[in-house]
This record gives C-alpha cells, sequence and structure tokens, in this order.
C-alpha cells in the first residue's frame, strides 16, 4: 500500500489504527445478513465524519476488524464512541430480535483494541539518529566557517 499523507490546515498526517471492537459478552451474532449490513453501515458511518476513512473492515460472528485513518483532529476514543453508539442504535432499529438478547440497550463490549499501523519503528529511529548526526555535522561544518 503505498504511503500516502494527508493534509489539514496546519499539519501533514498519516494515521492509520486497527481497531477490534465485540458484541457484548462476545455472543456470536454478526453472522449472515446482520454482518453484511454492519459492515456496510461502518462505512457509512465513517465517511460522515470529515477525513475519517475505512481502509479495510472484517465482520466476524463475535468481534470486528476495522483499519481507519482518522485525522489528528479526532481523538480515537471520539471516533469509536461515535461509531459503536450509532451502529447499536442502527443495528437495533432494523434487526428487533437483538433488542431483546441485549435488554440493557448496550450491543458492544466496554473497551476496544486499538493499535497505531505506521511507519517501521525500527526506520523512524535511524532516522532520529541520523537526523542528530546530520545537525552535529552541520553545526560544525558551520563554526569552520566563522574560524
Amino acid at each position: 500500500m503505498p504511503r500516502q499523507f494527508r493534509k489539514l490546515s496546519h499539519s501533514l498526517y498519516e494515521c492509520k489504527y486497527h481497531i477490534v471492537f465485540c458484541p457484548k459478552y462476545r455472543y456470536r451474532v454478526l453472522r449472515d445478513e446482520i454482518a453484511v449490513y454492519v459492515e456496510r453501515e461502518i462505512y457509512s458511518l465513517c465517511s460522515h465524519k470529515e477525513g475519517v476513512e475505512v481502509i479495510e473492515a472484517n465482520v466476524q460472528a463475535d468481534h470486528i476488524h476495522v483499519v481507519v485513518s482518522i485525522p489528528p483532529k479526532y481523538a480515537v476514543s471520539n471516533v469509536m464512541g461515535y461509531l459503536k453508539g450509532k451502529l447499536a442504535i442502527r443495528v437495533f432499529n432494523r434487526y428487533e430480535q437483538l433488542r431483546r438478547r441485549y435488554w440493557g440497550g448496550h450491543l458492544w463490549s466496554r473497551g476496544y483494541c486499538v493499535s497505531t499501523v505506521g511507519l517501521d519503528e525500527e526506520k523512524i529511529r535511524k532516522y532520529v539518529q541520523w537526523q542528530e548526526a546530520k545537525e552535529r555535522q552541520d553545526e560544525a561544518q558551520q563554526k569552520r566557517l566563522f574560524e
């Protein structure tokens, strides 16, 4: 996948996250028609948030994987709160049988797992070390100019 930086008014960014979340009690309710609907709605809901883009989504019977690009103006926790909240409302409205199973109105487990998808850590460490060495080299060269 080619690296594509995006722009906001004061920042250049590439913020991609792998997020996993589950139905409450890890019930295996995300099957067949419900799974197709949930995946479609994930794409739809994320498109309503400016700059948020689903890169990949995979709905399993008892959990969901999403790779999503989120601009730095949004906290991941806010996007997840929005996504899980709106998605639960839409799923309950469409599939009444789930409302009986999740009588408290909470479709999703409380938490989620998130990890960043980005530049290789080792490459960044080497780049930072190279920058420091380069800066020292430039300073030494400038000192020689004034001797």
